[in-house]
């Protein structure tokens, strides 16, 4: 089998930094799949009738792969999502799509989508300047999360505490970055300084952990230090992660939730979810293994599509 990883860079000493890039190639090798990992930059397209002769790899036509698999996130430019239509065009079978990337990459039309699926989601509102703090204070109220339309890995999230911070970082954006997308979020309090990741592949879910900040914030992504255990999958958690996958179209995600007293709502979903912490905490997951084997299924290899530790999720954890 052979396949490319659409990444941002491709250079080998920065890849070795990058967990998730690192266990596919590792994987990979082990699997007996020919793998490159290509920069959107390294790729020319050209729109011609000659499908197999329209896109470019350093300037050379070159095979196709079999798959693709997008790791770009929020970060996907307009010129990657280019690419992967082209390759969605000559078949090559991609996961997650074009289509379901673009939808997750806007954090407000995620919600909205999600919401429109009468999903539980925090109440959100899209900034425009000047800010009527007013409707803010009585829609939302203080404190309130602050976000950037497009960010990853915790970027771009700030919790304006109370009114008078509130109006001093509106006024900044405004004066600074007047075109910037703003959206604000209600803040879930009994969800401060922790949340769940739960990565689903294929239509099943095959970890969940929730993540703390161990500096005292707010925010408790793993790339920003937070530390990360194994949560016991329940109904809820897993309709909810497998439903907003399922509307959001993507194949592979990664859905946070947040603490909702007893219940839960969908913060985000991620097209290109880290799994470090994931792995960490469920011995013997491999994640990347698990995407590949999905592959396999996808394009018709069944005699390889085997039994792997995320098909026993059910029955190892409490409903």
């Amino acid at each position: 089998m052979r396949g490319w990883i659409l990444y941002k860079q491709s250079n080998e000493e920065k890849l070795k930094e990058d967990y998730e890039i690192s266990r596919f190639v590792e994987t990979a090798a082990r699997e007996n799949i020919e793998l490159k990992i290509v920069k959107p930059e390294q790729l020319e397209l050209i729109v011609t009738r000659d499908d197999r002769k329209s896109i470019l790899l350093d300037g050379e036509v070159t095979p196709l792969p079999e798959f693709l698999l997008p790791r770009m996130g929020a970060g996907t430019s307009y010129f990657a999502l280019a690419v992967i239509r082209h390759l969605e065009r000559l078949n090559v079978r991609v996961l997650n799509t074009a289509q379901s990337i673009e939808v997750v990459r806007d954090k407000l039309y995620t919600q909205q989508v999600l919401a429109a699926s009468n999903l539980p989601v925090p109440k959100t509102m899209l900034v425009k300047f000047p800010v009527n703090v007013d409707l803010v204070q009585k829609q939302l109220g203080f404190p309130v999360v602050v976000k950037t339309l497009i960010g990853s890995l915790g970027s771009g999230v700030y919790l304006s505490d109370d009114r008078t911070n509130f109006e001093d970082m509106m006024t900044f954006i405004e004066s600074s970055h007047p075109n910037h997308n703003i959206i604000l979020q209600e803040f879930i309090s009994s969800s401060r300084g922790r949340d769940l990741r739960v990565v689903v592949v294929g239509g099943r879910v095959i970890g969940c952990m929730q993540r703390s900040a161990t500096d005292g914030g707010f925010r408790a992504n793993v790339a920003r230090g937070g530390a990360t255990t194994q949560f016991p999958l329940t109904n809820e958690i897993e309709l909810l992660a497998l439903e907003a996958t399922r509307i959001v179209g993507l194949d592979i995600s990664g859905v946070d939730l947040l603490f909702d007293g007893d219940h839960f709502k969908i913060c985000e979903v991620n097209s290109s979810p880290h799994f470090k912490g994931l792995e960490s905490c469920h011995q013997g997951l491999d994640v990347a293994k698990e995407i590949y084997q999905y592959i396999h299924f996808r394009l018709g290899n069944v005699a390889t599509f085997t039994k792997s530790s995320a098909s026993l999720a059910h029955s190892e954890t409490p409903s």
